[in-house]
């Protein structure tokens, strides 16, 4: 072993996603808990999917149980951070057209904030 410290980048939370993720039953958080820190450190996931008709690098961590499938939205490819967009319990096979209009609406007001 090297010694050599991990760089990550910082993860800030947008709208009510850390509430929503907060909500989530324990072994939900602790499985996205470690997808997030791989992410922090430059990797993959290990259960994703790019969501590009929602924009630009835009991701989606899928964690399942008992309980149902649970998915957090983030963006980890602007300069500052990576942005977690929205959590959710999905219902159904498809994402709620509530829950896409949620990460659209987050995902502009973001990309203005980055730019900044």
């Amino acid at each position: 072993m090297s010694g050599q410290q991990i760089e990550r980048k910082p993860i800030h939370w947008i709208g009510s996603s850390l509430e929503d993720v907060k909500a989530f039953p324990d072994n939900i958080k602790r499985e996205l808990g470690f997808d997030l820190d791989l992410v922090q450190q430059g990797l993959s996931p290990r259960d994703f999917k790019a969501m590009q008709n929602l924009g630009s690098g835009v991701m989606e961590i899928r964690v399942r149980d008992i309980s149902g499938a649970y998915r957090l939205v983030y963006i980890a490819k602007l300069k500052k951070a990576i942005y977690c967009l929205h959590a959710f319990q999905k219902k159904t096979q498809k994402t709620s057209s509530q829950d896409l209009a949620v990460i659209k609406a987050r995902y502009a007001a973001l990309k203005e904030l980055d730019d900044e």
